[in-house]
């Protein structure tokens, strides 16, 4: 082949092959999406459970404390000095509660629990009676029916004492009629030691009263 020729040949081989593309590196002729309209789906993070003996954060701290601030059922089965004992308060919640406790606490506070019980029963039967004054301090109030009642006062109760939340217990228990009581139909009750001369029926005799109907 002449030199000529081999030439040529070399030339147009050069030439095709800088007719191939190359690897397309310009942007797509397709319109592009703008970034603010991708919508990502964000994943469910989950709550960390706490390691052996980590403390709570504060938050978890209130939610587990919430949850566990349940106030205890009262077993109304169990007997009266048990009752007493998981009822007992200084407080009673409100003005009715508190004039049967005071009247538990004034007139009975020296004698057994079923003693007190069922003075708190009596004051309970008048307020249901229509007999009496309209509720329990109606009944406290009425005139000349508890001497310790003044007007619309008593004396002071030492609150803090043991007669005190032995008396709001009771009066809890006598107003959700938790338990019976052997004077339970009794209207009227008196000390021992005085003599009325009541022609009633005698119901009960608990400790220093007498309880009547």
């Amino acid at each position: 082949m002449s030199h000529t020729l081999r030439s040529a040949i070399l030339v147009a081989a050069a030439m095709s092959a800088s007719s191939v593309a190359p690897a397309q590196t310009s942007p797509s002729d397709e319109p592009l999406t703008p970034a603010n309209s991708i919508e990502i789906t964000s994943a469910a993070i989950p709550t960390r459970v706490p390691a052996i003996g980590e403390e709570l954060s504060a938050g978890t701290a209130e939610s587990a404390d919430q949850d566990t601030d349940v106030t205890p059922e009262i077993d109304t089965k169990a007997d009266l000095p048990t009752l007493v004992a998981e009822l007992r308060s200084t407080e009673t919640g409100s003005r009715e509660l508190e004039c049967l406790a005071a009247g538990i606490y004034f007139e009975s506070k020296g004698e057994p629990l079923a003693g007190q019980l069922a003075v708190g029963k009596v004051i309970s039967n008048r307020a249901e009676s229509g007999r009496f004054g309209s509720g329990y301090c109606g009944v406290l109030f009425q005139p000349g029916q508890f001497s310790f009642v003044r007007g619309h006062s008593w004396p002071h109760i030492q609150r803090d004492s043991k007669a005190w939340t032995t008396a709001v217990a009771l009066a809890k228990i006598v107003d959700g009629d938790m338990k019976s009581s052997v004077a339970a139909n009794a209207l009227y009750f008196h000390a021992r030691r005085v003599h009325p001369g009541w022609h009633r029926t005698q119901v009960a005799s608990i400790g220093n009263h007498i309880f009547f109907r």
